[in-house]
């Protein structure tokens, strides 16, 4: 009789395939980062119409609150694009610390350049300047400035929304200058537009990498572009709150 055995299947072997899902992460982070990048440098194009003076920043803002539903419904649209951004953010860093779950006893990040390994850090910090600008220049709620009674003519401390100039219009050229004759809200700002600088200048090269621009021939450029974004935007911003802190501009400002 014969002894052959029937012959054991071939042990399966579970490999774990290339997460398309973190592809599609940082393809989509790479998207939200562009139109991130790009509101930035808009807005910031706005703001620093308070070089031309009032008129012209009030006239600005007088245009965009034109809008109407339309500006509510770009706020909104864009506010769901940085949580996007930052819920692909926190993902993307849990799946790599997943991915290694124990540190290098000597870790080896002479590649990594500085900005690219704070970016969850930078990037909460910006969170939490969105938050506080938000509050400063949307809900008044940060400091209160004086501002004339039309009653007694005396002074009386309000919310910076209660601010109008001579046209009735709101006056953001005045909440831009009160708010930075004050250097710890200066200091803030200039702060909080270094760590955004800081995170642009990784941030908007690599997207165009994750967007498959990696190529040898324009990684060089990639890294210009970002450096570029970063510098103007950092220079931009900070040039603001330095200036009026300093009294090189709005010296002569005072709220009606």
């Amino acid at each position: 009789m014969s002894t052959m055995t029937a012959p054991r299947p071939a042990a399966r072997t579970n490999v774990a395939p290339l997460p398309v899902s973190t592809l599609a992460a940082k393809y989509w982070m790479a998207i939200t980062g562009l139109l991130l990048v790009a509101f930035v440098l808009v807005h910031m194009a706005g703001n620093l119409l308070v070089y031309r003076g009032q008129d012209a920043l009030n006239g600005y803002a007088k245009f965009l609150k034109g809008m109407g539903p339309m500006l509510w419904i770009a706020r909104g649209g864009l506010l769901l694009v940085f949580l996007v951004h930052i819920g692909l953010a926190f993902r993307l860093s849990r799946r790599n610390r997943q991915a290694r779950p124990i540190g290098y006893q000597v870790e080896r990040t002479l590649r990594a350049s500085l900005p690219s390994k704070y970016m969850l850090l930078t990037g909460l910090v910006i969170l939490a300047f969105v938050i506080f600008h938000l509050a400063h220049y949307t809900l008044g709620i940060v400091h209160q400035v004086p501002v004339k009674d039309p009653q007694t003519g005396g002074e009386v401390m309000r919310d910076m929304l209660s601010l109008h100039d001579q046209q009735g219009r709101h006056d953001v050229y005045g909440m831009v200058i009160l708010a930075f004759r004050q250097p710890v809200i200066s200091l803030s700002y200039i702060l909080a537009q270094l760590l955004l600088a800081l995170h642009l200048y990784h941030g908007a090269s690599s997207m165009f990498q994750s967007l498959g621009l990696n190529h040898s021939r324009y990684n060089a450029l990639i890294q210009k572009v970002g450096a570029a974004v970063a510098v103007i935007v950092g220079v931009g911003n900070v040039s603001m709150p330095l200036t009026i802190m300093l009294g090189l501009v709005g010296q002569g400002y005072q709220p009606l």
